[in-house]
């Protein structure tokens, strides 16, 4: 049903750049054991080589082995940043391997442009944009920290290009403690640093040996890799299963939920500010340092007028772009939309006629993938993520606004409780929330949204997984 986690999890890791080694030390490689809420989850290797013509190349790759509702799932992703002797950015080869096939992206520098290619759901987009500021340094961040003189307090910028997320993402990195280790037989100085990068909310906290070693970084106090020999490293099971064991489980089951027009929970978690989501469906705000979550059903008033399609309305025209996911200006895609809707211009109309289409038509399946909307118009199977995204490409194609949202949802099996999930919201003269997984237009009580938007958008609900309780408020009065 949800695999945004495990995309958000292939962003992590490129983002915590844990690529920290002398450069005179450039021969043989560094493995880390991949951990998810403190269970295994697959493996991570990272290289520093330099040519005889001075290049540097940095490469990470890492190997996600995981189960979701007991299917095992095999996801890869490999970056490989090259640097010219001075330290200047040339080439980021970026490649992600999943039960889908392969998505590969390559970026070339020259001079103040880059020249973006991205390969997936067998299309190829071509994008030229400004050159990046990263340079090596960096990519080595905590090397630069901790060298020379470092304390206690120190503290530097830097910024790397994600070219999955296509965006250049500023952070900062402080020394927070000095400790004394043990490593390699010898006592060794460690410091503590925690990487910050604001756009996406993302904390990272390193253990660095002085030499520029990294011997564990804890991603969003969720995702750790820790320095481990090659043979520990890579014995991974599939053991865990990341849909039930990163759910807000509850006691039990919420009588009669799908008929109750309202709900109201309690909330406990790492929730920021900019994910407290209130709109005409659903109401968060904290509380005595908890959350108080009250939704309804919601429903359109009774003189309410759909706009007519295409929808012109420059308040929301930039949800009608197509993106590199949802590629909704591919001739496919836009010919599928036109079979669907047909000579319908009635907005709400249009986009019951997705909804139910991608509903009935896909058969649900669940894979760690990075989903696009071509690639699930020609599979027809997945789970939350590909039936929002081949419903938003429909949308937009048929000349409806609609735009990405996530957050939990309740399901009663395997276990009842809210599991991260994602749908999405639709322009029709106002803004719904349309679930296509389930079939829904207008959705029930039982969406709590935290996210709005695409990938990078997501990316900021990582903190979040595995770390959210619900306690649902047992109050049958109508809320005033």
């Amino acid at each position: 049903m949800r695999k945004m986690f495990a995309i958000m999890l292939a962003a992590a890791t490129g983002a915590a750049a844990a690529l920290d080694v002398e450069l005179e030390e450039l021969a043989g490689k560094s493995w880390y054991g991949l951990y998810f809420n403190g269970e295994k989850a697959g493996y991570a290797v990272t290289e520093i080589a330099v040519d005889d013509d001075g290049v540097i190349t940095v490469m990470e790759e890492a190997r996600f082995m995981i189960s979701m509702a007991g299917a095992r799932q095999d996801m890869r992703t490999y970056v490989q940043r090259i640097y010219s002797p001075e330290g200047v950015l040339e080439t980021i080869n970026a490649r992600v391997e999943d039960p889908s096939g392969e998505s590969v992206f390559r970026a070339e520098i020259e001079g103040d442009t880059m020249t973006l290619r991205s390969e997936m759901g067998g299309g190829v987009a071509v994008q030229e944009a400004p050159a990046p500021t990263e340079s090596l340094a960096d990519a080595l961040k905590n090397k630069r920290l901790v060298s020379g003189e470092a304390r206690v307090g120190d503290q530097i910028s830097y910024t790397l290009y994600d070219p999955i997320l296509q965006q250049e993402i500023s952070g900062s990195a402080r020394i927070e403690e000095e400790e004394m280790r043990m490593f390699q037989g010898a006592e060794t100085r460690v410091f503590k640093v925690r990487s910050t990068m604001e756009p996406v909310g993302l904390e990272t906290v390193s253990y660095v040996t002085e030499d520029g070693v990294t011997l564990e970084d804890v991603i969003a106090n969720i995702i750790t890799m820790r320095l481990e020999p090659e043979e520990l490293a890579t014995d991974v099971d599939y053991s865990n299963d990341v849909i039930v064991s990163n759910a807000a489980m509850l006691d039990g089951p919420i009588p009669g939920v799908h008929e109750r027009d309202y709900l109201q929970l309690w909330l406990r978690g790492p929730l920021a500010e900019d994910q407290l989501y209130n709109d005409n469906r659903q109401r968060l705000e904290p509380v005595n340092g908890h959350f108080f979550f009250e939704a309804v059903r919601h429903q359109l008033d009774d003189d309410f007028t759909p706009a007519q399609i295409p929808v012109e309305n420059d308040e929301v025209s930039e949800w009608l772009e197509p993106s590199l996911f949802i590629q909704s200006g591919d001739e496919r895609i836009i010919a599928k939309a036109r079979e669907i809707v047909g000579d319908e211009r009635d907005a709400l109309q249009a986009t019951e006629l997705l909804c139910r289409w991608v509903y009935e038509n896909m058969r649900t399946t669940f894979s760690a993938q990075l989903s696009n909307a071509l690639e699930v118009l020609e599979n027809l199977e997945g789970d939350c993520t590909e039936h929002s995204v081949l419903f938003i490409g429909l949308a937009r194609a048929a000349g409806l606004p609609a735009r990405e949202v996530a957050g939990l949802v309740y399901v009663a099996n395997p276990e009842p409780g809210f599991y991260f999930h994602q749908w999405a919201k639709v322009w029709v003269g106002e803004w719904i929330d349309v679930d296509p997984t389930f079939g829904e237009v207008q959705v029930g009580p039982t969406h709590i949204k935290l996210s709005e938007g695409d990938l990078f958008e997501q990316t900021r609900l990582l903190p979040l997984i595995g770390q959210i309780e619900v306690e649902v408020i047992e109050d049958e009065d109508t809320p005033g």
